[in-house]
């Protein structure tokens, strides 16, 4: 399958899968900044990129993206197909968990980008469930 993709700084490169297993492909900063202690950015990641039908982006941090001193404030960030505008670049929104100054470099990865298939889905209404309760969270296993 192939993507319609616009990178709005042709010098860096196009995501790619990096090795043959790679279910993801890794996205990269556009610009260079500094992120306060404890502070918020929204870093531009250099892509726009026209989501098929039946499908929707998943952004996650890289398992290395930690090490900087950040965390993406919203755990993942999903994207859905009709943010496809020429304008509608990728961000990456962070959080500067540190008590230092963190400085990304352009071209950092930061996130990785996981095209998911899904489907719509429409709400039946009922009264009670059947099957068992669970009780809660972290309960899987419990006896």
């Amino acid at each position: 399958m192939k993507l319609l993709i616009k990178r709005f700084d042709k010098s860096l490169p196009l995501p790619v899968h990096k090795t043959p297993g790679a279910v993801a492909v890794d996205l990269c900063s556009r610009i260079e900044l500094d992120i306060q202690p404890k502070e918020i950015a929204y870093i531009p990641m250099n892509i726009a990129l026209k989501i098929p039908d039946g499908y929707f982006v998943l952004l996650a941090p890289r398992s290395s993206t930690h090490k900087l001193g950040i965390q993406q404030i919203n755990s993942v960030g999903i994207v859905d197909r009709d943010y496809c505008g020429d304008n509608d670049e990728f961000l990456f929104a962070v959080r500067n968990f540190t008590d230092s100054l963190v400085h990304i470099n352009k071209s950092d990865r930061l996130c990785q980008l996981l095209l998911i298939k899904c489907e719509k889905f429409e709400f039946d209404e009922v009264d009670s469930m059947t099957g068992p309760s669970r009780g809660g969270f972290g309960t899987t296993g419990v006896k």
